[in-house]
């Protein structure tokens, strides 16, 4: 019963934005009222503005700390195809898996899962006048874009994501090397002395510690 409650009580908000001129306030104190509205929590990760401000871009930052969009199509990942797994760009936090994403037509990158249910928190979003729900990162509350239901299947989601919210991991950096290439780059790290050594100790670190990303409708983001 109160499911069904909640469910009548979000279907008679929708209306009444779209009806009446219910302020974004008055919305989210009738949300609150009913029970649909999700209470973010503190997050286990912090970072202070000065410093996210040095190592993040201005539309990274902007994204993230203070809720922006990124322009549609324009975004670095929104047509990536690379196998691997999408993080955030704030504290690094699985979140995406490559083989869950897809072409939304969107303009922005679009997933139907996550990595696991806890990736993400959601939160309703009352911002200009009309009912979204917000995603954040989990492990530092940085803003990632919207989640909307009408993704395909399994779930029916579209998790619709900012490009500067995200990093990336590729599945291939992060595959082990093989005996041959583990002993030399051993070998290499502890003893080496010649240019080869270092640059193979170079290499085989770089390739795990992962890579970066490439090139890159419906505009609700």
């Amino acid at each position: 019963m109160a499911v069904l409650l909640r469910r009548v009580g979000r279907v008679a908000l929708q209306f009444s934005l779209r009806q009446t001129r219910t302020t974004p306030q008055k919305a989210l104190l009738i949300a609150t009222l009913l029970g649909t509205c999700r209470t973010k929590k503190t997050w286990p990760k912090s970072f202070s503005q000065e410093e996210l401000k040095k190592r993040l871009s201005p539309i990274q930052f902007h994204v993230t700390q203070e809720k922006g969009t990124e322009s549609a199509f324009r975004g670095e990942y929104t047509e990536y195809k690379e196998d691997g797994i999408y993080t955030c760009v704030v504290c690094g936090s699985p979140l995406f898996k490559s083989e869950t994403k897809f072409d939304s037509g969107s303009g922005w990158p679009s997933f139907y899962d996550l990595v696991k249910e806890e990736s993400v928190t959601v939160t309703d979003d009352f911002a200009y006048g009309m009912h979204r729900v917000e995603t954040s990162c989990s492990q530092c509350g940085s803003h990632l874009g919207h989640l909307f239901d009408d993704g395909p299947r399994p779930t029916g989601k579209r998790y619709c994501i900012n490009s500067a919210s995200l990093g990336f991991q590729s599945a291939s950096a992060s595959r082990p090397p093989s005996n041959g290439d583990g002993a030399g780059a051993g070998t290499g790290a502890g003893a080496g002395t010649g240019a080869g050594a270092g640059t193979g100790a170079g290499a085989g670190t770089g390739a795990r510690d992962g890579a970066g990303g490439a090139v890159g409708g419906k505009t609700e983001l």
